[in-house]
């Protein structure tokens, strides 16, 4: 019985169990309350009516002495008899204005008659309950008198009654209000569960789930805000995570099928020119090395987008096996050596490494930053007419190095700044692959120089291109030194050859 009462209380609401308990707890409090008035009004009216029977026992004491009796009646319905005690029984003097039964009086002079103080109690006489008091006159006559408590008793039934009707009215003026308040005053936790059973039946395994609904009813006091407030962030964060992975999804979608479209042109060129180098053997032997060259090429242009795919998945999964070979190097000595081999490749754009410091030496991986500024000059000249000037910057502040690399060319137009850092993106998507590359050089590039703790960014400027890289000098780089230096002045290369990647 308790066990299903239990289980049917849990199931209530809280709202309601919160306002049963609230009247629990103030029927406790009415409860004491009311005994401990009862209590004190009890004894406040036997106190009075102590004080009314001494007060009349002191006029009927003084006829007692007089008469031997009490010739004075008493209140109506009051008793009073005098008691000779000189023997060692009590005998009632007559004439006397007693009850039928004089048990409790006689017993009341008995027992004054031995002792010192004046005796009070409360017996049952008849069908009434009676307060008697008994004192001594003189010696060896004591005076009795009773006084009905049944007004008393009446009061205190009314009191009793008065009580239990007020307070069993305050019982339910307090569960009933008390029940609206906290509706109320809940009412913004159950538009949170409104909110929580929404989201419960949104279907979040779409790749654009969002997540609109929010807590948004105000009230309930700063428990239940910051309650909203931590239900709304949460809210925010889950509908980030979604939104992301939503990115992801679509970003994966893009980038399997642009790295399929990719393979699948070298994949055919292979295939279509190991079919001519199969009938040149057989039909025109003059043509077989030509078809084989441009088989290896294909093969070669392939493995190099394998490769580049391969990096940038190593460097996603950096936690997992991180591609870098960390060594003290020189960052200047790294910028000329790749503003050298630009020249070599690329006679037909000018490169300039402008003054900076003598050495910048870092702890890096001396290979892959060259390949990030073999990127970077690169793309600079395949998105710029022969003749545009290439400069090579190294800079150094209190905490990190930089290099700029930056061409006179048109520059990137605004809406396509965002994306050249994004695989297989190309802002002349009309450009031969041949000559463009595959989209991935400034994402591989972006990806090392984060593994490095830097930052790869294009400058806010349209007129010019600017790609700045940022490293960490890092508390155990030495001190660039003699910041006056220049480092190959003024070389520069005549106009000739065409780049290999594209810029993104």
């Amino acid at each position: 019985m308790t066990a299903r009462f239990l289980r049917s209380y849990h199931r209530l609401r809280l709202g309601t169990r919160l306002a049963l308990g609230l009247g629990a707890l103030s029927l406790v409090v009415f409860a004491v309350v009311g005994a401990m008035l009862t209590m004190y009004m009890r004894e406040y009216l036997d106190h009075q009516l102590r004080d009314q029977i001494k007060l009349v026992q002191v006029v009927q004491s003084k006829d007692a002495k007089a008469h031997g009796i009490v010739e004075r009646k008493p209140y109506y319905g009051w008793y009073t008899a005098v008691y000779d005690v000189s023997a060692d029984s009590a005998v009632l003097r007559t004439p006397a204005d007693v009850p039928a039964d004089t048990t409790a009086l006689t017993a009341l002079a008995r027992r004054m008659s031995d002792s010192d103080a004046d005796v009070t109690r409360t017996v049952r006489i008849g069908e009434g309950t009676y307060l008697l008091r008994a004192c001594e006159v003189s010696p060896g006559v004591v005076l009795v008198s009773a006084a009905p408590t049944q007004d008393i008793d009446g009061t205190m039934r009314q009191l009793i009654t008065m009580q239990v009707v007020a307070f069993g009215l305050a019982l339910l003026a307090l569960v009933v209000f008390g029940r609206r308040m906290l509706k109320n005053g809940l009412k913004p936790l159950s538009d949170m569960a409104h909110t929580a059973h929404g989201i419960a039946s949104h279907d979040l395994s779409e790749s654009a789930s969002r997540l609109h609904l929010r807590a948004d009813a105000p009230g309930g006091g700063p428990e239940v805000e910051e309650l909203r407030t931590a239900f709304n962030t949460m809210l925010e964060h889950i509908d980030d995570s979604l939104a992301v992975r939503a990115e992801a999804e679509q970003r994966l979608r893009r980038f399997v099928a642009d790295a399929s479209h990719e393979l699948r042109t070298p994949l055919m060129s292979v295939r279509g020119y190991a079919d001519l180098f199969q009938y040149a053997a057989a039909n025109a032997p003059e043509e077989r090395d030509k078809h084989l060259a441009r088989l290896r090429a294909e093969a070669a242009r392939m493995g190099v987008l394998l490769d580049d795919l391969l990096l940038l998945a190593r460097l996603d999964a950096a936690e997992v096996e991180t591609p870098l070979r960390m060594e003290h190097a020189d960052l200047v000595e790294l910028a000329e050596q790749a503003a050298d081999a630009f020249r070599a490749s690329h006679p037909g754009h000018p490169v300039t490494v402008l003054p900076g410091p003598a050495a910048v030496r870092l702890r890096i991986d001396p290979h892959r930053i060259r390949q990030v500024l073999d990127n970077l000059l690169t793309n600079a000249a395949v998105h710029t007419p022969a003749g545009t000037p290439v400069s090579v910057e190294v800079s150094v502040s209190a905490e990190t190095a930089r290099v700029h690399v930056t061409d006179q060319g048109p520059g990137i137009p605004l809406d396509e700044r965002e994306s050249v850092f994004d695989r297989f993106y190309r802002v002349d998507k009309a450009r031969s692959r041949d000559r463009g590359g595959s989209g991935l050089g400034l994402s591989v590039a972006s990806s090392l120089v984060r593994a490095h703790g830097g930052s790869l960014e294009l400058d806010d400027t349209t007129t010019v291109t600017v790609f700045t890289m940022t490293l960490p000098l890092g508390s155990d780089q030495s001190k660039p030194g003699n910041p006056g230096k220049v480092a190959n002045p003024g070389k520069t290369a005549n106009p000739g050859g065409a780049g290999a990647e594209q810029r993104e």
